[in-house]
């Protein structure tokens, strides 16, 4: 299967368990890998049989700026049904959310998780 990157994405917004975190906010950064058949639009060069990359980080934009919500994994849920939902040519997504400064204590560059979804059959 072919696949779809958008890397490196960066947001703002208001996610986490502790209420600093939903009051004060911070950094999120997202990467998206999308699994499709790029043949048709590679062999044609028409955007209506590939997906429009501004239009995945749209979508992750407004999830990650949007409502807030205590887990990564909810977040992460969120970006991979919308993915799926935005384009039929999409058969999978896997979705990494990094938090690059969790209120934890230590010394560390980052906390994250990634789940891959698939449409269903």
């Amino acid at each position: 299967m072919d696949k779809i990157y958008v890397n490196g994405m960066r947001f703002y917004g208001y996610h986490g368990v502790f209420e600093e975190e939903n009051r004060l906010g911070q950094r999120f950064n997202i990467d998206l890998v999308c699994e499709m058949d790029l043949a048709p639009a590679g062999q044609t060069d028409n955007l209506d049989y590939g997906v429009s990359y501004a239009g995945l980080y749209q979508l992750t934009e407004e999830i990650v700026t949007g409502e807030p919500v205590n887990l990564l994994e909810t977040l992460g849920e969120r970006i991979a049904s919308a993915v799926l939902a935005h384009s039929e040519l999409i058969q999978s997504v896997t979705v990494k959310v990094i938090k690059p400064d969790p209120p934890i204590p230590g010394h560390y560059d980052s906390v994250a998780i990634e789940m891959t979804r698939r449409r269903a059959q």
